[in-house]
């Protein structure tokens, strides 16, 4: 045992460039002797969730899986809006619940669970779903789903900060999107080589994958050492709603800041849909998922480095860089419809708008966090933050309902029209926003 904790010591001093790997600041004493094992804990939890979410990506594998089976096209406009907004809009009624317990790894393990339960169920209906009813039985439990990653969300960031140091935890993620990124490099590089087998077995073996990635963060989260934390202070989220209604009463800065948020939704509702037109290229065969699951990794691996430069110099003006990006990606997507047919007789075309949009998304997630983070003075930030993620996650449920309509009245090609005006409503907005750095 006494070799094996050595082992993890010298394995977690490689990793973070520490000599001494009980350097610890800002948690307990306790604590920090656990921090090496906790590390590796926290590291392979983060791959296996990270690795589950692209593997049962809502702007992506999703919208294959309800192509696959036969689903109406209005239901694709539902998958990124109940994917985030189940997240979102519960998290200041989830935080003052996990407040309440003293450790709060059970609450992400338990969500990181129910998770793994629900990708299994959607790899199900890979196999024995189609149609109106299997679409609708993938939207239900992919809101099951989303509920759960909201409460996985809010109690990793509680367990982090209480078991990993500061100056640490940045390292902590790098590492874990690093590993993450080239496992899901790797896993559509395989879906590639597999070519021309049929699609629903591929995707179930997919969200299978998924499955076990979030039975794994589960496992790593129950068997983290955490030190019982306090239950006092919690936030009663009405007060915390009627105060946050009262700021956006009150500073027009904030309110101006979410409208321009709400448009910039144009990005995300539009992936799915460049997934969808490159679906119905390849069909049910999965060298085209493999090939957009491969360029949507490297375009986030190289995107977000360089969109968060230049946040750190000017978070508006990339809100609005990306608003015009997000524009140009979805009339280039509407163009290939009035090409000749050769051009967009493959999946290659489409993958290039998706990995361009991926870029671009990447973009507006940086800028608009940025943005509220330097605009909020520290006393509010955290309200700040959760009443702007509520009401996006409203605004997605509603945008994305509307979206689902237009897509099954105007088809794809007019509803990436109609959302490159979105987005460059959301550029001209942004452009007008104030300078917070």
């Amino acid at each position: 045992m006494a070799e094996r904790e050595i082992s993890q010591s010298r394995l977690y001093e490689w990793l973070t460039g520490d000599e001494d790997s009980r350097m610890c600041r800002d948690i307990p004493d306790a604590a920090c002797d656990e921090q090496p094992r906790n590390f590796l804990l926290h590291l392979f939890a983060s791959l296996g969730n990270k690795l589950a979410d692209e593997l049962s990506s809502a702007r992506l594998v999703l919208p294959w899986l309800l192509g696959v089976i036969g689903a109406p096209v209005w239901m694709v406009g539902l998958l990124v809006p109940i994917r985030e907004s189940g997240a979102l809009l519960p998290q200041l009624f989830v935080a003052g619940f996990i407040r309440l317990k003293p450790e709060r790894k059970w609450a992400w393990a338990v969500g990181g669970a129910l998770q793994a339960l629900a990708a299994a169920a959607l790899a199900l209906l890979a196999l024995f779903s189609s149609g109106a009813i299997g679409g609708a039985l993938v939207l239900v439990v992919l809101v099951a789903l989303s509920l759960a990653r909201g409460l996985s969300s809010i109690a990793t960031k509680d367990v982090l900060g209480k078991t990993i140091a500061k100056g640490r935890r940045g390292t902590l993620l790098g590492w874990s999107g690093s590993v993450a990124g080239a496992a899901t490099l790797a896993a559509g590089a395989v879906l590639i080589l597999f070519e021309d087998r049929p699609g629903e077995l591929a995707l179930a073996a997919l969200l299978g994958v998924a499955a076990l990635g979030w039975g794994l963060n589960a496992l790593c989260a129950a068997r983290i050492r955490e030190t019982p934390g306090a239950v006092e202070g919690g936030e009663n989220a009405w007060d915390s709603i009627k105060l946050g209604l009262r700021l956006l009463r009150d500073d027009r800065n904030f309110l101006h800041f979410n409208l321009s948020r709400a448009l910039l939704l144009a990005s995300a509702l539009a992936l799915p849909y460049v997934a969808l037109l490159g679906q119905q290229q390849s069909g049910a065969e999965l060298g085209g998922l493999g090939i957009l699951i491969v360029v949507s990794g490297v375009a986030g691996l190289v995107a977000s480095p360089v969109w968060g430069k230049r946040s750190d110099a000017s978070s508006r003006t990339v809100m609005r860089d990306t608003g015009l990006g997000a524009a140009g990606c979805c009339l280039l997507g509407a163009s290939f419809d009035w090409l000749p047919g050769a051009w967009t007789s493959t999946v290659w075309p489409y993958a290039v708008v998706y990995a361009l949009l991926v870029i671009v998304h990447a973009g507006v997630r940086l800028g608009r966090k940025t943005y509220i983070v330097d605009m909020a003075g520290a006393d509010r930030r955290a309200l700040y933050v959760a009443l702007s993620n509520t009401i996006t996650g409203a605004m997605m449920l509603v945008a994305g309902g509307l979206v689902g309509a237009l897509a099954q009245w105007l088809g794809t090609t007019w509803l990436l029209v109609l959302l490159a005006t979105m987005a460059l409503a959301a550029a001209l907005s942004a452009s007008r926003l104030p300078d917070v750095e």
